[in-house]
């Protein structure tokens, strides 16, 4: 079948961003949203197989908080989040291992096995990918700008990333899948924010990218209207918009993971949709993109257009 002119432009066009990331290291944080509906997640694999197909090294980090809270609720545990982020008992960590180790991760593993991708299954508990200490009570502002003080529970934060599992994974070919789960070296384990998990990684690998895929095309001046989407900003800018009201709940987590991730030397960050058609195609192959890319300075916008 002969291709249209315009079709071979596009060929080009895409050609370009394929000689810059062949080698290179994306790092996709799939939030809920995506990992739910069956008919979407299919269709976000089948996408990140393009990707891996042009030699572009994938890491995939998971949540599956949707799936969690729906366990939580069946079993008469509490669903308590502040600022985003999961109060987590001893009862809602088994919950969480049961899913973000259990379900989720077997579903996701099995379709982007069928999309082609070479993948395995890891958690942040081999091979000591994650070392993390158990979160500290904490002052922390809510949603409404009130200072709240919030005991998380067995939530853990990350002090070291040990990449050695998975430079060896992709050095062989393959994919790693991560659910959030991390320990300490007396053999606890805590529940992790994907968010902060895909960021971490992102660093311990030096990626390219950091990818969240959410239920919005990404960040809104209104969050009222998907057509106020911000194409491109800086760190200050996206600061800005979470200063004016303009990010809360779950996106609140995903700043504080951009931030990271840029300051620590990822080239740029990307909120993009995973519910609409080829999204992370548009976003990785062409000038407009699709979702909003996050770089760290002005100059750095520049740079990523050159």
């Amino acid at each position: 079948m002969s291709m249209s002119p315009d079709s071979y432009a596009s060929l080009r066009s895409a050609a370009q961003y394929v000689r810059a990331f062949r080698g290179k290291t994306f790092v996709f944080k799939l939030g809920g949203e995506v990992l739910e509906d069956a008919v979407v997640r299919r269709a976000v694999c089948e996408q990140l197989n393009v990707l891996w197909s042009f030699s572009i090294k994938l890491v995939i980090v998971h949540g599956g908080g949707a799936s969690l809270d729906a366990l939580c609720e069946s079993l008469a545990l509490p669903v308590e989040k502040v600022a985003g982020r999961r109060v987590t008992t001893r009862q809602v960590l088994e919950a969480a291992k049961m899913v973000l180790a259990g379900s989720v991760h077997t579903d996701l593993l099995a379709d982007l096995r069928a999309a082609g991708l070479p993948v395995t299954g890891v958690s942040g508990v081999d091979g000591g990918l994650l070392k993390a200490r158990k979160r500290a009570p904490m002052q922390i502002k809510n949603d409404a700008g009130q200072a709240e003080f919030v005991d998380f529970g067995l939530v853990g934060d990350i002090e070291q990333v040990n990449p050695a599992l998975l430079t060896h994974l992709l050095d062989g070919g393959y994919v790693p899948v991560v659910t959030p789960l991390s320990a300490n070296d007396k053999g606890e384990v805590f529940n992790t924010n994907a968010d902060t998990v895909a960021a971490e990684i992102a660093l311990a690998l030096k990626a390219e990218k950091l990818f969240f895929l959410l239920k919005v095309p990404g960040l809104l001046e209104d969050l009222a209207r998907p057509s106020s989407l911000v194409p491109c900003t800086t760190l200050s800018g996206a600061e800005l918009l979470e200063k004016n009201g303009k990010i809360s709940g779950g996106m609140r987590p995903k700043l504080a993971a951009v931030r990271r991730a840029l300051t620590g030397g990822v080239t740029s960050a990307h909120l993009v949709s995973g519910v609409v058609t080829d999204a992370v195609l548009t976003e990785v192959f062409t000038n407009q993109g699709s979702g909003t890319m996050i770089v760290a300075r002005s100059d750095s916008v520049k740079e990523q257009a050159a």
